[in-house]
């Protein structure tokens, strides 16, 4: 057996898109951004964005799409879905430019700062979103559980 997980946290680039399947299963998308920056050799500030298509299913779907919007700060815990190599998903781009989607499917959203707010980063208003159509189920593990190394 294996498992792997990413969490990331950004903030969405744009509104929640909510859809609906022929099974009417929602389905919601957002695209997250996550932001490094670093100093170069040259002593230049080198800023680079990481773009992530998070997809969301069910009631935490229709949840999503009602509570955020663009400019939310999110952290998003779930699974990295590649292509049929593994690889993020290769495109090209409509100025014919070559483009690269890392695609997420969501197990846990959690919303960052509070409502409203497009620009905090305060934890105190805080509300996760978790799927219970999930694989594993970590919610009832405590910090015991966990293994130091």
């Amino acid at each position: 057996m294996s498992y792997h997980t990413i969490i990331i946290v950004g903030r969405l680039g744009r509104d929640p898109e909510l859809r609906y399947t022929s099974t009417g299963q929602a389905v919601c998308t957002l695209n997250v951004a996550t932001d490094n920056s670093f100093t170069n050799r040259d002593g230049t500030r080198v800023d680079r964005t990481v773009w992530f298509r998070v997809t969301v299913w069910g009631k935490q779907a229709e949840t999503v799409n009602q509570y955020l919007q663009k400019g939310r700060q999110v952290l998003v815990e779930g699974r990295m879905n590649g292509d049929e190599s593994g690889n993020p998903r290769v495109w090209s781009r409509q100025d014919g430019t070559p483009a690269a989607s890392f695609e997420v499917t969501a197990n846990v959203v959690r919303f960052l700062g509070g409502r409203g707010d497009t620009a905090s980063t305060s934890s105190d208003n805080n509300a996760a979103v978790t799927t219970s159509n999930t694989d594993f189920d970590f919610g009832d593990l405590s910090d015991d559980d966990f293994l130091d190394f």
